[in-house]
């Protein structure tokens, strides 16, 4: 039988994670009290949920991403880290490859999955309504800006 009020986890030692008080238990971050000191690309802005910046988090990054009417990330990657992203409201372009020339459009209720080391940018395609999306990353929330590109090579794109 497991104790469920020890600090093992049924199929590992889980005391790295343990407070002050040597106890192992979820930690909550606070509508209002997310990390907000993290790496931006332009107009994307990340707020953290769940990291090591605040959390025993080691190996993933979980926060809310969100784009402004019009406006867009700076090209950008995430380096080593798997990108999974979940569309909450708006109308999302991720344009990749040569030139930015390729893209692939999302609404509210898909999921994406960026690889790690693929150029991007991420756009709100919409002038009038906000784009927010949950994101998550492994390891951590890497983010390596990349040189800024004309908006006229993004196709269809338009700033609000």
């Amino acid at each position: 039988m497991t104790d469920h009020n020890s600090n093992e986890a049924a199929d590992g030692d889980n005391r790295q994670y343990a407070g002050p008080d040597g106890r192992v238990v979820p930690v909550i971050t606070r509508a209002g009290e997310e990390d907000t000191g993290t790496s931006q690309s332009g107009g994307a802005v990340r707020v953290s949920g769940v990291s090591i910046q605040h959390t025993p988090a080691t190996k993933i990054w979980f926060g809310q991403v969100s784009n402004v009417p019009g406006y867009r990330s700076l090209p950008h990657h995430h380096g080593e880290a798997e990108t999974g992203g979940y569309v909450l409201r708006g109308h999302a372009r991720i344009y990749f490859g040569q030139n930015y020339s390729e893209y692939v459009d999302m609404t509210a209720g898909d999921w994406v999955f960026v690889p790690p080391f693929m150029p991007h940018v991420e756009a709100n395609m919409s002038v009038t309504e906000d784009l927010v999306w949950l994101t998550t990353r492994t390891p951590e929330n890497i983010v390596i800006n990349l040189p800024e590109v004309d908006d006229s090579i993004l196709v269809g794109y338009r700033r609000g």
